[in-house]
């Protein structure tokens, strides 16, 4: 009759057999250890004596619970100390195959043995094959056992991981930064590296949510608000593609880069950058804003109000003019500060006539006198007529 269960599969070998063999367990473990030592290169360790300890401890819990299956076939058996083994295996930083090679090669000396030893305990081929049947049948239970145990310490470490560079993050970011001690420690439990400089990338959403793309050495929180990373050596070779790469579907802007203690400074930094951007003031180009290069912009909007008011005294001779005429004069004045005081050099910058930048010029002095022969009024000019063209629509 077909077996079609493995309750059946079990109550179909005599009860009496685990008697016959249990006087040869503990030689079969022998040979079973020698042969997986021998065989998985993964489990040689003479010289441990705990690791051997705990070898053998394996071997002869999984010959008791195979006996103990042959006598209470229908007893529900716990798997536990073997999920405590793929949960080690984890531990130890391998993957499955040798813990899998070593289990098929004990199932294997145990099937040889028990053939060899048929005659002896007047096993019959119907039983012996039952016996067969049912060693491989256990192999697959204790192999789904070690798999549960493998997987849930691989969750488990990943998790705590991922909790490390979470808490690494938020210390990172504190106000008060935490000291160099407290972070190093907590970079080494997180199995991350501290680089000699960092740099804070803010972020938004564009639209529908899309996970970044980006490398382990980049710490993430997605979770925070608004999301943030911080990059690890941000002008290394490549990394600026990385970024643009990594963060599309995102609005984003990376700080200055900065000693890993002022890694808060630089994420203000960026998240100054990408409220300009939204705003328009910062051009918002495919890829991410980049502080380093709108610095002056930064600056000058760092303290909006008191630029409002420095504006208010500095473009007063302006203010009476048509909002046109206005416009002309200090586009006119900005490249005159910025770019030299030759008509002809502001003129190509302007794209105009250098007899038209000489006429607004003459209108700029006749409505700031010897206000213009001052250095230090011509670079307040300067701050109040870049933040003027930065917030034109």
């Amino acid at each position: 009759m077909a077996i079609t269960s493995d309750d059946e599969l079990w109550a179909a070998v005599p009860a009496g057999v685990a008697a016959l063999l249990r006087p040869v367990v503990g030689d079969l473990a022998d040979q079973m250890i020698s042969e997986i030592q021998q065989r998985v290169p993964e489990y040689a360790r003479p010289a441990d004596e705990i690791y051997i300890k705990v070898l053998r401890l394996a071997v002869d819990e999984a010959l008791r619970r195979f006996l103990g299956r042959i006598e209470r076939p229908h007893e529900a058996w716990d798997p536990e100390v073997f999920r405590a083994i793929g949960r080690g295996e984890a531990a130890e930083g391998r993957d499955l195959e040798p813990l899998q090679t070593a289990m098929r090669l004990g199932a294997r000396v145990a099937w040889h043995r028990l053939t060899e030893q048929a005659e002896r305990l007047a096993l019959d081929p119907r039983t012996l094959y039952d016996m067969g049947e049912a060693i491989f049948v256990f192999l697959d239970q204790l192999a789904d056992a070690a798999t549960d145990g493998y997987n849930e310490a691989r969750a488990n470490a990943a998790g705590e991981m991922e909790r490390r560079r979470h808490r690494l993050l938020d210390l990172l970011l504190s106000r008060p930064a935490a000291s160099p001690e407290v972070i190093a420690g907590l970079a080494k439990a997180a199995g991350w590296r501290p680089p000699r400089t960092v740099a804070g990338v803010a972020m938004e959403e564009r639209g529908g949510f899309r996970a970044p793309s980006l490398p382990p050495d980049v710490l993430i929180g997605l979770e925070r608000e608004p999301p943030c990373l911080i990059v690890p050596d941000p002008s290394g070779p490549g990394r600026a593609q990385m970024l643009d790469a990594g963060l599309r579907g995102w609005r984003a802007a990376i700080g200055p880069a900065v000693p890993l203690l002022d890694a808060a400074t630089s994420l203000q930094w960026a998240r100054d950058a990408l409220g300009l951007a939204k705003r328009g003031v910062l051009p918002e180009r495919k890829g991410v804003v980049r502080c380093s290069d709108h610095m002056a912009v930064l600056i000058v909007f760092k303290d909006e109000a008191l630029v409002r008011a420095l504006s208010e005294v500095r473009l007063a001779p302006l203010a009476g003019l048509p909002p046109s005429r206005q416009d002309r004069l200090a586009e006119t004045l900005l490249a005159w500060l910025r770019h030299g005081r030759g008509a002809g050099e502001v003129a190509a910058r302007l794209h105009v006539h250098p007899q038209t930048v000489r006429y607004r010029l003459r209108q700029l002095e006749e409505l700031y006198g010897d206000q213009l022969a001052d250095p230090d009024i011509r670079f307040e000019l300067e701050i109040v007529l870049r933040a003027r063209q930065a917030m034109r629509p």
